[in-house]
């Protein structure tokens, strides 16, 4: 079901251990080809083109591409009650962790009459994207919506995709969610339509000609299907965005101290996000990979996704990978860079401490990725595909800008000045220099 492979005994470069390692293949400038004529129909029909591709697409022509105040808090007041204490819970851990994200300003006296202050300043306005395919997320609501919120952005737009069996609405819990967090802007719009909306914003409605229906954001995050990455990475440079997001994915560094079981459970259950998820565990133990092989075949065959976990372990994307020991492990996790990594080993707070590239690492056996998930706190939209050795997961810090402000008096500049010349002059900018002499 599940392929191996074997690194022991082999001294790899980083290049060949990176060669060795599995991963998902997708097809980012493909899918961007296929988008972009989405995109100029979006930009230049606004409300009628989304009205048209989500026929297209979803399957269902939605009444109302904005969701209707009403209806969204319509949708909580029929929210199962035990869900929405699951999420009011959420929402007040994810939001407590956020709240001691926001960096703090700061002020530096350079010289006497000289200083330069850095001011955190949050975005105006953002765009928040909700999948709402194989599976339907109300969670990354809560991660998007909490982390802009404590970052101080004022205005939020969520949008997700229009559901058959929800009338034409995105799905319901996604909707109370929404009520729940106190945003009331709301589309039935998904794909790289919907970020085309969020980008370059859209006009028309059903009830008034030439009506703005959505302003463009500054900023759009969110994870989706790769033609959703393709769109986000076409609007770049219009707008931020938070990362090129692509199939998710688990890595689990593992000894022989580990519970087999709780291994191939938590396999599974990102298998079962969708046919390309990986799912790798690295280790050294010859005898946990035979039980955690075992284990994989009862718990694929008997959970309710089986043909979609089935598909994802049997993927190239995903495999076991042995090890000589702890040490060469450690090297092929922080090569892997996961999305979630999970140590399970002896002293795994020791070994966590090791790990340089993975979008959050879960640190012992009772700390699953599915904790992080819902209800541990921190946020699930993460680097993929390795992106996490150059960027962060989703915080408070994807919807601040750094702002430098810079404030000098008279004496402070005339200290300077010359040295400012002698710089303009070696750079043949001159009249640099000259602006500075202007003032004395």
């Amino acid at each position: 079901m599940i392929s191996r492979i074997d690194l022991r005994g082999r001294t790899l470069s980083r290049r060949e251990l990176l060669a060795e390692l599995p991963r998902a293949e997708v097809d980012v400038e493909h899918a961007a080809d296929v988008v972009a004529p989405i995109l100029a129909d979006v930009h230049a029909r606004g409300a009628a083109a989304l009205r048209d591709l989500s026929e297209r697409f979803d399957g269902v022509r939605p009444a109302h591409v904005r969701v209707p105040a009403a209806q969204v808090q319509a949708a909580v007041d029929a929210l199962d009650p035990q869900v929405r204490a699951a999420l009011e819970e959420t929402i007040r851990r994810v939001r407590q962790v956020h709240r001691a994200q926001k960096p703090a300003d700061f002020t530096v006296q350079v010289a006497p009459g000289a200083q330069v202050r850095q001011r955190w300043i949050p975005v105006r306005r953002v765009g928040l994207y909700v999948p709402g395919g194989l599976a339907v997320y109300p969670s990354s609501v809560v991660m998007n919506v909490v982390a802009a919120q404590e970052a101080g952005v004022g205005a939020l737009a969520v949008t997700s995709p229009p559901q058959r069996a929800n009338g034409g609405l995105p799905d319901a819990v996604v909707l109370a969610t929404c009520a729940l967090l106190g945003v009331d802007e709301v589309y039935a719009a998904g794909g790289a339509q919907a970020i085309a909306m969020l980008a370059y914003g859209a006009v028309g409605s059903e009830d008034v000609d030439g009506e703005t229906l959505c302003e463009p954001v500054d900023v759009i995050t969110g994870p989706g299907n790769v033609y959703v990455t393709a769109a986000k990475r076409l609007v770049r440079g219009v707008v931020g965005i938070d990362s090129e997001a692509g199939p998710t994915e688990i890595a689990i560094l593992a000894d022989g101290t580990a519970d087999a079981d709780h291994v191939a459970a938590d396999l599974v259950s990102q298998a079962e996000h969708d046919p390309l998820a990986a799912s790798v565990l690295v280790t050294p133990s010859v005898e946990l990979v035979g039980a955690v092989e075992a284990k994989l075949v009862d718990r694929a065959a008997a959970t309710r996704h089986s043909a979609r976990v089935q598909t994802s372990l049997a993927g190239r994307q995903s495999a076991i990978v042995l090890v000589d020991d702890l040490e060469a492990g450690l090297a092929v996790v922080n090569a892997y860079g996961a999305e979630h990594l999970e140590i399970q080993t002896a002293d795994a707070a020791a070994v966590a401490e090791r790990v340089t590239s993975a979008g959050a690492i879960f640190v012992g056996p009772y700390s699953p990725v599915s904790l992080g998930d819902y209800m541990a706190g921190s946020n699930h939209v993460l680097p993929t595909g390795g992106c996490s050795h150059f960027t962060s997961g989703l915080g408070v810090h994807s919807f601040v800008r750094a702002v430098q402000v810079v404030e000098y008096d008279a004496d402070a500049l005339a200290a300077v000045a010359g040295r400012i010349v002698a710089l303009a002059d070696a750079e043949g900018l001159p009249a640099h220099g000259e602006a500075v002499r202007a003032r004395f």
